[in-house]
């Protein structure tokens, strides 16, 4: 990265920081079920050396039908606690494609107030690109207390996203591919209309990347100007199933945007539903109005 971020830590930090006793190091890889890769397998078959496995699946609300909403902060702090991540450590995030599932698990510490809580500059694919070392199987640390701090702000449901259709006091950024957005292209869920939640604004994920690394601050900036979003009003971000979503909310934290919310559940929840309002097509005159 061009200049030392909050938010990231380079691959040369982690090589020279890996074995601190107060580094811990979290593998959050996360795929569509429709790519037919296995994350859980793939950490098995090669990690950076001492990073434990986080499921988004698994350390959920597994009683709610939607994938991989928030656990309650209890359930969460008993399964980091596990896992060996407790209070005072720097947990460091990555993913194996690079910045897309990692953001969540990101999201996921900080709403549980985690106090150091950081990403992996370039993720896993760096890392090995860089010709640095990897291991296999699982990895198995003393468990730790973690102490979970819920931020509910943070959070954002169906009602409060369709209390906002009428109201508009936020804007709604979905980070769906654009033909997504537009219901022209299929949901990869069983189930789930295409389309958007009216009013809504569409800055894809994946335009906010350059080989798997956040852009710089001033291609960010024009991302959400030219998608017609004011930085000065409030944002709640949404996606697929509220994975990368978090993409959007830490590029906006890394331009300074603070306190944007995430809708848990986004278009899985919304779109899996049919008493909830949704549109498709270009985006009209009047559709953001009002």
């Amino acid at each position: 990265m061009p200049a030392p971020s909050p938010f990231f830590v380079s691959t040369e930090w982690l090589a020279e920081h890996i074995d601190d006793a107060d580094v811990v190091v979290v593998d959050g890889s996360w795929h569509l079920p429709t790519t037919g890769r296995d994350a859980r397998a793939e950490y098995r078959a090669a990690h950076i050396p001492g990073a434990v496995y986080f499921d988004i699946d698994a350390v959920a609300d597994t009683a709610d039908p939607l994938p991989h909403m928030l656990p309650g902060a209890d359930a969460f702090a008993a399964a980091v606690g596990a896992l060996g991540i407790g209070d005072g450590q720097r947990i460091v995030v990555y993913d194996a494609a690079g910045l897309a599932s990692a953001p969540r698990v990101w999201w996921t510490f900080k709403v549980m107030g985690a106090a150091d809580v950081v990403l992996l500059d370039g993720g896993l694919a760096r890392w090995q690109d860089e010709g640095r070392p990897v291991e296999a199987g699982e990895v198995t640390r003393a468990p730790q207390t973690f102490t979970a701090r819920f931020d509910a702000a943070a959070v954002f449901d169906r009602d409060q996203i369709r209390d906002n259709v009428a109201a508009k006091a936020f804007q709604l950024v979905d980070a769906r591919a654009h033909p997504r957005f537009l219901g022209e292209a299929a949901e990869p869920r069983p189930g789930v209309r295409g389309g958007r939640v009216p009013g809504s604004y569409n800055v894809p994920f994946a335009s906010l990347l350059d080989e798997g690394r956040l852009k710089d601050p001033d291609s960010l900036r024009r991302a959400f100007a030219e998608a017609g979003i004011d930085l000065d009003r409030p944002i709640v971000t949404t996606c697929g199933s509220g994975v990368t979503a978090a993409v959007l909310t830490l590029a906006l934290e890394t331009i300074g945007v603070t306190g944007a919310g995430l809708y848990d559940g986004s278009w899985a929840d919304w779109g899996g539903r049919d008493d909830t309002p949704v549109t498709s097509g270009p985006v009209s005159p009047d559709e953001r109005s009002g």
